[in-house]
Order: C-alpha cells, then structure tokens, then sequence
C-alpha cells in the first residue's frame, strides 16, 4: 500500500501506535537532536552532485538551504530522508548521524529512519480519500481503531496546521476539493500526526500563492518550537523572513553556513557575497 503512494511515504512514514492517549501522543514534546553530517559524497552515475559535506544542522530552528539551481540543495534533502538511495547508479558514502545513529550504517532499517523525519515536497500530494482519512492514514495501518482517538489526531493536527476552521464542518469530503494551499497545509497536518523529529521542505512554497507561502511560513515559526526544520529554498526573501541558520551550497560543496544574520549582513566568502548580491542566481 505505501508504494501505492511514493509520496505520502516520503513524508508520512507510518509508526506504530501505542495505548498512550491521542493527547499525550501529540502534545509530548519530541526530544529532537543535531544532525550531522561528516565527509558525505553523493554521486548519481557519473555525476558528481555532493562534495565533502560536513555540516551540523541544529534542532529546534529553521535551517534554510540556499544556492542556485541545479547545485544539490534537493539532493541534500532527499540524502538527509534516505530518498536518494531509492535510484539506481548512486552511490552515496560518509555519516549522517541522527541520535547517535548513522543512517547509512549497514544494518539500520530504513523505515526506521523515515520515522524521524520526512519531505514535504514541491507540490502538495493528498491521498485520494476523504480530509480525515489522510490524517488518519498512518494510524489505521497500524491498527489504531479507537474513534476518539483517531479525531482528536485529526482535529489536534489540523489545528496545528492552520486549517482546522476551514474544514471541520466537511472532514468526510475529498481531500481534493481543497486549494492548493489548504492541501499543502493538509500535507503538513498528515505528516504532523505521526511526530517526526525533522520535518524538511523541498521548496514547500513555491507552488503556492503570497497569502497561502506566508500562511506555511507563519507555521513553520510556530512549528520549530518542537521540531527540527530543514527548508531548501529559492527565494532569499523567505530565508530572509524565517531562517535561524542558513546554508549555502554552490556546484555541490558547502561554502558557507552559520546563524543568519551572520551569514546575511557579514558573508565570510566572496561567493556567498556575490549570491547574495544578485550577482547569479
């Protein structure tokens, strides 16, 4: 069934869910860590995309990911998730530690991993089924059946995503009668339910409208308080709005990352300098 939606897997990896309450399942504050990345190379046939990556991405803060296109931001995303290694011809080597453990190591279980973390893509992705069946998706499958549960998750994950009074009089209807905007923030509240400790977004905003990006933005600031937040964007304007720590990658390596406003008012390198000047993009 989870292959049947590639997407809702990458980002709603389903856990198994215990007799804790619905409450006490959301409300827990998760005791999310550091992850860091030491000597990562990633290379997709004979194309060398990531170089040398060492990095430490911080908890609880919005880091945003910015570079030109086609420099490997969305390749870090998806190394981070253990998407990358789905395709054929690539060859990834170097750590990526997570509470101690090494995401790459030999004998760690995938889905395990995707627990922790996940992508909110590009463009939203609802499941073909009713508003309150996406949010309850993950839970179902795992054999939570308890009906008061299962709303409070829905009503609880909703609120959180900014979309509950827009759709609590119409939960049983199609996900895909809503905007674009409100499936995205549905997207956000389906992948909410299950507590991950990271949540990254792959140009989460770029497919939407001014009101409805600043809507997610205005999220992601409330949302950093319990989660760790991984944005790769385009537009230096975001970064600018809601960044607390900023990377910048160019042709695969990492020339510069820090707080900031560090990085933004003082570029310690020449290439950040001319980036962020407009010099290309």
């Amino acid at each position: 069934m989870i292959t049947t939606f590639p997407v809702f897997r990458n980002f709603i990896n389903p856990v198994s869910v215990t007799n804790k309450s619905a409450s006490s399942l959301l409300n827990s504050k998760i005791a999310s860590s550091e992850i860091k990345i030491n000597n990562l190379n990633v290379s997709i046939g004979n194309n060398h995309v990531l170089k040398n990556i060492n990095l430490e991405i911080p908890n609880n803060k919005i880091t945003c990911i910015i570079g030109p296109s086609g420099c490997g931001k969305s390749t870090l995303l998806r190394t981070i998730n253990r998407l990358i290694d789905d395709n054929e011809h690539v060859k990834v080597e170097g750590r990526i530690v997570i509470d101690g453990e090494d995401i790459y190591g030999k004998k760690v279980e995938v889905t395990h991993i995707r627990k922790k973390m996940g992508l909110l893509s590009q463009r939203p992705t609802p499941l073909p089924m009713s508003i309150f069946d996406n949010i309850t998706f993950g839970c179902k499958i795992h054999g939570m059946r308890n009906k008061k549960q299962l709303k409070q998750i829905v009503e609880e994950n909703l609120q959180a995503a900014g979309l509950w009074e827009e759709v609590k009089d119409r939960l049983h209807t199609p996900a895909s009668s809503l905007s674009v905007g409100q499936q995205q923030r549905l997207c956000l509240a389906r992948g909410l339910a299950i507590q991950p400790q990271f949540i990254l977004g792959d140009e989460s905003t770029s497919a939407l409208d001014p009101i409805s990006s600043r809507h997610i933005e205005d999220l992601f600031v409330r949302l950093k308080e319990k989660y760790g937040i991984v944005l790769v964007t385009h537009t230096l304007r975001q970064a600018l709005r809601i960044a607390d720590h900023v990377i910048f990658i160019y042709l695969g390596e990492i020339i510069e990352s820090g707080p900031a406003k560090e990085l933004f008012n003082s570029p310690k390198h020449e290439l950040t300098k001319q980036y962020l000047s407009g010099v290309f993009s």
